[in-house]
């Protein structure tokens, strides 16, 4: 049926404008979608998205998904456009609303949700079914052979991997040469070397095919390997956008602190600036130590607060000495729990601060609770963002 999106894919009954008719491949959206009446949660979103990765990162029902929906259509906007290159998807002035199967847009569950008695080919070849059978057999080796699944052909979802299976359902996917690519996390259960082969063959196909591709996770490594640009969501907003390493390696937001790996935040007090070397010192409230952090510009009445990654602070078990980092802080160790290969060691420094351990490394120290320690923290780990 017109409109239907089976297994991952969108089901293209009605045959889409061919996707040379666009002007460039730039999605553009700007869109409001009110949750349930009740809810006072809103998606409210304006960006765009040029060729290649565009990730979308967030908590949890952040609005990602939501996002996806209403660019493919299973979703309608109460309000707002999503235009790609010179087609409107939708503009509810204009009561302009595509059906799915007329956008052409490729897209990637996370369950993937291959159908189990078709085979390889004859998943990739669902999408296919108004093609003439000459562009379908063309269309289908081509794509067999662009994500290195030509041997699997006629072979069944439950008789491959799950590195295989998600090449499958991202060639099922893309066989339609869609103008858009949506994807849900489609890589989150594969090890970290399968995933990243898959994403070399993802990227070589899209320098061919040049089309936005937004692509959600909750993993901060997939940021930074993947995108070329993060759109950061929170509550359905923007909170954050740009370069990944400056979104997420320096973040200006408490939110996007948290998301990027920054366990240790406190609201600082600033004591004195320092402008000959470029720092300032700042106290950790309620009742922590002084720490030398980056000078920042603030007006007088602005309230900071300073993010802190656990990884970044190092552990001694004795005050170190002839160290040119300036921030030593004395602390008791409170606690040691060990998150698979890594040990959170939580410290008493006149406020609770996270440490992050190799399994070696504690035992080396002898370390328990109780013990006296040392901690440092570099100047330049120390990020400040606005409270």
């Amino acid at each position: 049926m017109p409109g239907k999106v089976n297994a991952g894919v969108v089901n293209h009954s009605v045959e889409p404008a061919p996707r040379a008719a666009q002007d460039e491949a730039v999605l553009s959206l700007a869109i409001r979608k009110q949750y349930a009446a009740e809810s006072e949660f809103a998606l409210d979103l304006d960006f765009a998205a040029s060729a290649g990765f565009t990730i979308l990162f967030g908590a949890s029902g952040a609005g990602k998904t939501t996002l996806l929906d209403c660019v493919a259509g299973l979703a309608r906007p109460d309000s707002g456009t999503i235009r790609v290159g010179g087609t409107t998807f939708f503009d509810a002035a204009s009561k302009v609303n595509l059906a799915v199967a007329a956008r052409n847009v490729g897209y990637v569950f996370q369950s993937l949700a291959l159908f189990p008695h078709l085979t390889v080919e004859e998943n990739i070849a669902y999408g296919l079914n108004s093609r003439a059978q000459e562009v379908r057999n063309a269309s289908i080796q081509s794509i067999l052979k662009a994500f290195r699944i030509e041997s699997l052909r006629r072979r069944r979802p439950g008789e491959i991997s799950g590195g295989e299976r998600q090449r499958v359902a991202l060639a099922r996917s893309l066989v339609t040469d869609p103008c858009v690519l949506l994807l849900d996390e489609p890589l989150a259960a594969l090890d970290v070397a399968t995933k990243s082969r898959i994403v070399d063959d993802l990227r070589a196909w899209n320098e061919a095919h040049r089309i936005p591709i937004l692509y959600v996770t909750h993993s901060r490594e997939e940021v930074f390997s993947l995108g070329n640009r993060v759109v950061v969501l929170d509550g359905g907003q923007i909170v954050a956008c740009g370069d990944p390493h400056e979104v997420m390696g320096a973040p200006r937001q408490e939110t996007v602190a948290q998301l990027a790996g920054f366990e240790n935040i406190f609201d600082v007090a600033v004591d004195a600036a320092h402008e000959d070397r470029g720092t300032m010192t700042c106290r950790l409230l309620p009742s922590g130590p002084a720490l030398e952090t980056p000078l920042v510009r603030i007006s007088p009445e602005s309230s900071l607060r300073v993010g802190i990654r656990a990884g970044d602070i190092l552990l001694a078990t004795n005050r170190p000495e002839g160290l040119s980092a300036r921030n030593i802080l004395p602390g008791k160790l409170v606690s040691l729990t060990r998150r698979d290969v890594m040990i959170a060691a939580m410290v008493d420094v006149g406020v609770p601060m996270e440490v992050h351990l190799t399994l070696a490394a504690r035992d080396a120290l002898g370390l328990v609770p109780g013990r006296d320690v040392w901690l440092i923290v570099k100047t330049y780990s120390c990020q400040l963002m606005s409270a």
